[in-house]
């Protein structure tokens, strides 16, 4: 079935801001939180963030800038694949704003480390080992609220590949890199949550799939925009 493309510019709006959500993601989870959280070492993990506050502090502004990316890509991915399946549409979209607000108030975990670290005299009741201890748990439970957000999105981009593969404007293989993406994507939540001693057996590279998922999904739709296609080259 081919349906009527969106206007090039919505269809580069949107993968402009995926890809934002993308970049502002990675840097938030990888470069800021993840290269100061070390291992299970609450000590090592509190100097980390203390000694590069700063540092920290961006990877909070990058999470809220990611989430405003992905709520401008899931109004815009609604209107786009509504001719598609509007039912379809509207719960992929359900299921995305809930991960969104999963993740939203997820983030306010991050704050903890911030408060308990600092120089706050109703604090000092608390030792140093005790502050440090209640940092890396917030930071731990954080990865766990993580976990159940990428649930919600996997779901989300589950349906996005089957509406991509149906629409007529996307290539077909970018609907079924975005479903790969989505079933990477639940089964490393469910197996985080669920399984820990089987997460810990799957493949590190478990996730890559979502990145190129996503990755292709939000270039081409930058860079080509999204145009109607002949029945053949959907076959192709």
């Amino acid at each position: 079935m081919v349906e009527a493309a969106p206007s090039p510019t919505v269809a580069r709006l949107a993968g402009a801001l995926y890809l934002g959500t993308i970049v502002f993601g990675l840097f938030a989870e990888v470069g800021s939180r993840g290269s100061l959280i070390v291992g299970s070492d609450a000590t090592a993990t509190a100097r980390a963030i203390l000694a590069n506050e700063a540092l920290f502090r961006a990877g909070l502004a990058a999470d809220l800038v990611m989430l405003a990316c992905y709520v401008g890509v899931t109004t815009l991915f609604l209107d786009m694949f509504r001719p598609v399946h509007a039912g379809v549409s509207r719960m992929a979209a359900a299921f995305s704003l809930i991960g969104i607000a999963v993740l939203a108030a997820d983030t306010l975990l991050l704050l903890v480390p911030l408060r308990l670290l600092a120089t706050t005299p109703y604090l000092a009741v608390l030792g140093a080992p005790q502050r440090e201890a209640a940092t890396l748990l917030a930071l731990k439970v954080h990865g766990d609220g993580y976990d159940v957000s990428l649930a919600f999105f996997g779901i989300y981009c589950l349906m996005l590949g089957w509406l991509a593969w149906r629409s007529g404007f996307l290539p077909r293989v970018i609907g079924a890199l975005m479903a790969l993406a989505g079933a990477c994507y639940i089964l490393n939540s469910i197996a985080d949550l669920a399984a820990p001693a089987f997460a810990r057996m799957l493949s590190p590279h478990l996730m890559d799939p979502t990145l190129i998922g996503e990755t292709a999904l939000a270039l081409w739709l930058l860079v080509f925009g999204a145009g109607r296609r002949s029945k053949q080259s959907l076959i192709a």
